[in-house]
């Protein structure tokens, strides 16, 4: 943090609390004013999890959706991938740029937008799971609605993400709600994939191997169907029916939940749009995070936009391919207050080191050995592990990244949003160009849309996208991430001048309140 800035929040802060109780809060421990209850921090964790639901439902799901249930070409499939993806990524910045010029508001500054853009986000999300009547255009009914809905959901997550830095001036207390928010946020994508995988899962139109293997000698008409496309359609729509109403009871209780603290001062310096860039990108640390986590969470993305249809054409695990992809996130679910722990432990450099090596093995196993459900599901508990460090340890460094730019920069405060705004939209752009990438060349393999077995060229791509390629960029990112200079030393003294800064704002605060009584 900039030393003016953190003087500055604190003084708003405390003096945003009414006038016969200025001088009680004023009395009470430092450590206790900036402490946050157990019920606050869950609160603001379920905040979270609308965007992992939805978030793992259509990247686990969207793809093979478009591909075999709205039997779009697979040129079709991955402009809408690419292009639904870069939108999302350009509206990132420009709404945490206008977050950032936000007026404090009656319920806060971040709140707001949080508050009006779940209903038009969940209309959109339904509307994107939905088979439109029509075959001309229908590539512009999913462009439409998934460009809405990464419009509108980004409305409500980049305030949602900046509200970490607004919610406590205790460096301590934010990783402690960071780790909260990450284990409901896993939770979240393990409940996204359970609601999409398990009412989706059983809806296959295609026939169960053992159908497929007796009916080679027999003309494929003849192979019977488990349920109709029209099933499957609906089936869909039911789980998307289930998550838009979880989404808005989630908003619900974080509107209701947590209370913002107005800790940016009044007369702050607005900067445009080029001014902000330009903060955010001559950051050092910032810049190494960033890349380094790039390259590490686009080897997710490519696991996680292309698994399904790793499980269920290379694997050929297509009645269990919903279960295995739950059990990863179970797994990452479970093994998050591990990662906190050693986190704390060790630091968290090391924790990107171990977490994200840990996949690599699996990685190259699961494409390795014969196709067995046993190794796939053993497998898949194993890469949770990694997959709950790729999710806590970049939301956690970020934070730190805000405090030593704020250590640095005392008169430039009040722009917390773009740091978490311009991070989304790198990752998201690179990830539209991955998937928009990797569908496209499914087509290249001969995909054929609506089939039930494809050619062996799409299993060798499939392989190729989830195991070789994820792991070069792991290794990329990580030596980009061995240049990150917040090292355990540097944030520990970075939250020393923090801490100084704050108990000089109440100090200072207190004698004002002093003066102000005595007249």
């Amino acid at each position: 943090m900039a030393r003016g800035e953190g003087a500055e929040q604190c003084a708003a802060s405390l003096l945003s609390v009414k006038p016969l109780t200025t001088e009680v809060k004023t009395a009470k421990p430092r450590a206790q004013r900036n402490r946050l209850s157990v019920w606050s921090k869950l609160c603001y964790a379920i905040g979270g999890a609308p965007y992992q639901i939805t978030g793992s439902a259509l990247g686990f799901f969207l793809q093979i959706y478009l591909l075999d249930v709205a039997q779009l070409d697979p040129s079709h499939a991955s402009i809408i991938l690419f292009v639904g993806r870069a939108w999302d990524a350009i509206t990132d910045p420009t709404v945490g740029f206008l977050v950032s010029r936000s007026r404090w508001t009656g319920i806060g500054r971040m709140m707001p937008w949080i508050l009006f853009s779940t209903p038009f986000a969940v209309m959109t999300y339904f509307l994107i799971w939905y088979v439109p009547p029509f075959e001309q255009g229908k590539i512009y009914w999913y462009l439409i609605f998934y460009c809405l809905f990464q419009s509108m959901q980004t409305c409500f997550h980049v305030p949602y993400s900046a509200l970490t830095m607004f919610i406590s001036n205790d460096q301590k207390e934010r990783d402690s709600a960071t780790a909260y928010r990450m284990m409901v946020e896993v939770l979240g994508t393990v409940l996204g994939t359970a609601i999409q995988g398990q009412i989706v899962g059983g809806a296959s139109n295609c026939p169960n191997e053992t159908d497929v293997i007796d009916s080679t000698n027999s003309n494929r008409s003849d192979v019977p169907k488990d349920v109709t496309l029209d099933e499957t359609k609906q089936a869909y729509l039911i789980a998307s029916g289930v998550i838009c109403i979880i989404y808005v009871l989630c908003a619900t209780v974080l509107f209701l939940g947590v209370k913002e603290k107005e800790t940016v001062r009044k007369n702050s310096q607005h900067l445009t749009f080029r001014q902000g860039l330009w903060l955010v990108m001559s950051h050092e640390p910032y810049i190494k995070l960033v890349i380094g986590f790039l390259f590490t969470s686009l080897a997710f993305m490519l696991l996680e936009g292309n698994f399904a249809l790793f499980i269920t054409y290379a694997l050929g695990h297509r009645k269990d391919f919903q279960n295995i992809l739950l059990v990863i996130m179970l797994s990452g679910a479970l093994t998050i207050p591990l990662w906190q722990w050693f986190l704390t432990r060790f630091g968290k450099k090391m924790a990107v080191y171990f977490g994200m090596t840990w996949a690599i093995p699996f990685m190259i196993l699961i494409i390795s050995v014969k196709s067995n459900l046993i190794i796939s599901y053993l497998v898949s508990m194993a890469a949770g592990v990694s997959v709950a460090a790729a999710f806590l340890l970049p939301w956690s460094m970020l934070p730190d990244v805000v405090d030593d730019f704020k250590v640095r920069n005392p008169d430039i405060h009040g722009h917390e949003a773009l740091f978490y705004s311009y991070y989304v939209f790198f990752i998201k752009f690179a990830s539209g160009v991955s998937l928009g990438i990797s569908t496209l060349s499914m087509k290249f393999a001969g995909y054929v849309t609506g089939s039930c077995l494809q050619p062996e060229a799409v299993s060798l791509t499939l392989k190729v996208l989830v195991a070789p390629v994820p792991v070069v960029l792991i290794i990329v990112g990580l030596l980009i991430l061995k240049t990150y200079p917040i090292d355990e030393d540097r944030r520990q003294g970075n939250r020393k001048l923090l801490q100084e800064m704050l108990d000089s704002a109440a100090d200072s605060e207190s004698e004002t309140s002093a003066l102000g009584s005595s007249v």
